[in-house]
């Protein structure tokens, strides 16, 4: 038996109560009306009975634009009401940081009637502020830059004294990694505050003979419940006038993005058209800013917990699970040209340096190896610590000879490293080196022939490279 379903109403739907009421009071008016109409122009009519007739005329007019304003503001809300739910779905499916700033940007231009939507984060990669800029007229056309770290983190009174630069520099988006080290935590310090900027100032001569957009003067701020968020929306402003510089942009609304972290950036909205923002495109930004920097912050604490669950804590290397997964994923992927090989790296006598010199400087010793091979293996390899004193290397496409060559400079590196410091004269390391002989071949082993030939080397003598 099938249970009934619930009716609900559609979105342009009145209120049943509010609709009976309304047809009461115009029903009222209307015999009303029509009582006045008739007393006027029956017998014995009075001066008083025309001027109740326009009364009555008068406040049923002033109804019905009552009725009419009040409808629009429904409407107004609810159109308010979807678009933010809109974004809080789009935010519950996005759990990277480039799917959360798709999901607030879709929808805040729509949402607010801006021109343009741009997003101003803290690149968790690089003491660098990446801006993107998001077209809402065109689709969703996108333009990006990189700001200085310095209009996030100077405080708000070092404005008096820094003199505006505006240099674009253009990035892939694609391509820019998403590390995890941005501040843990989803808590939001605060609420988001509102600046609105007027408009754009004149050019000023810069220092290096080229002319940059100078900044606007500062405008007025919305009131804000504590000092912490003047703070925020002073930085929020600075960033905005940076966008402004560099995107060209006009009439702009920023909202700071702010976790228990500290504040990682700003979101705004801009226009061509003149005039005061919206009460509801103001709200639509705050919570949009609150709802983006909660995302954020979760996704910066999940990319964060993945990369501690990947990371040796010692050496900053990758990990043996990372490594082992790496490599299955590369198994999956590999296709017939594909080229595969390993490098299997041991700090020659290592358990007699713990001993002589104490597990801090063989500590010391590893961070300082790790290093070396990072820096002497090639952009596309993958180095690893594999356990105790044990390294691998991933080789992309080498042949046996390339393959050598790295172990070498990888023995090399380690070779030339300045120890004195820790009392420790020279280290060396013992290189095993193998290449999959055809696309087949599974990379365990590959691991295994490399492997071998490791204690190979050390029983030639340690500190060289075999094959």
């Amino acid at each position: 038996m099938t249970q009934p379903t619930e009716r609900r109403p559609s979105a342009g739907a009145e209120d049943p109560t509010i609709r009976r009421s309304w047809f009461i009071f115009a029903g009222t008016f209307f015999a009303l009306g029509l009582i006045s109409v008739l007393r006027l122009f029956g017998p014995g009519a009075r001066p008083l009975d025309a001027a109740i007739t326009a009364l009555i005329v008068i406040v049923g007019f002033a109804a019905v634009r009552n009725r009419l304003a009040v409808q629009e503001l429904e409407q107004s809300r609810r159109a308010e009401a979807e678009s933010f739910a809109r974004i809080l779905q789009g935010l519950s499916r996005s759990i990277s940081p480039d799917a959360i700033v798709g999901a607030i940007v879709e929808e805040l231009g729509a949402g607010t009637g801006a021109d343009h939507v741009v997003i101003v984060r803290r690149r968790p990669d690089a003491r660098v502020l990446e801006a993107m800029l998001v077209n809402a007229r065109t689709g969703g056309s996108t333009s990006s830059t990189l700001f200085p770290i310095t209009d996030l983190e100077d405080p708000p009174d070092a404005d008096a004294d820094r003199e505006p630069v505006a240099v674009p520099v253009a990035v892939d988006v694609d391509a820019v990694a998403m590390a995890a080290a941005g501040p843990a935590g989803d808590i939001l310090g605060g609420r988001p505050r509102l600046v609105t900027l007027g408009e754009p100032a004149g050019l000023s001569p810069h220092r290096s003979g080229r002319r940059a957009p100078d900044l606007p003067p500062a405008p007025e701020l919305l009131p804000g419940p504590t000092r912490s968020s003047d703070a925020e929306a002073a930085v929020a402003e600075r960033i905005a006038r940076r966008a402004r510089s560099v995107f060209g942009l006009r009439h702009t609304l920023v909202a700071p993005l702010t976790t228990d972290g500290g504040q990682i950036g700003a979101l705004l909205i801009s226009r061509r058209t003149a005039g005061e923002w919206p009460a509801s495109a103001q709200r639509i930004l705050v919570g949009s800013a609150v709802e983006a920097s909660a995302a954020l912050s979760r996704a910066y604490s999940h990319r964060q917990a993945e990369a501690r669950a990947t990371t040796d804590a010692l050496t900053g290397l990758p990990n043996r699970g990372y490594f082992d997964e790496f490599c299955t994923l590369l198994a999956r992927r590999r296709r017939a040209e594909d080229s595969v090989g390993v490098l299997m790296v041991d700090i020659d006598r290592f358990k007699r340096l713990n001993d002589s010199h104490g597990h801090q400087v063989g500590d010391e010793v590893l961070r300082a190896v790790a290093g070396a091979i990072a820096g002497a293996v090639r952009e596309d390899d993958v180095p690893a610590r594999y356990g105790g004193e044990e390294f691998a290397v991933l080789l992309r496409n080498p042949t046996l000879e390339v393959a050598v060559d790295v172990g070498e400079r990888v023995r090399q590196a380690v070779a030339d490293l300045d120890l004195s410091r820790l009392g420790v004269a020279a280290v060396s390391v013992s290189v095993g080196a193998a290449v999959a002989s055809d696309a087949d071949e599974p990379i365990d082993s590959v691991i295994e022939q490399a492997d071998r030939a490791l204690y190979l080397a050390k029983r030639r003598g340690r500190d060289q490279v075999v094959a």
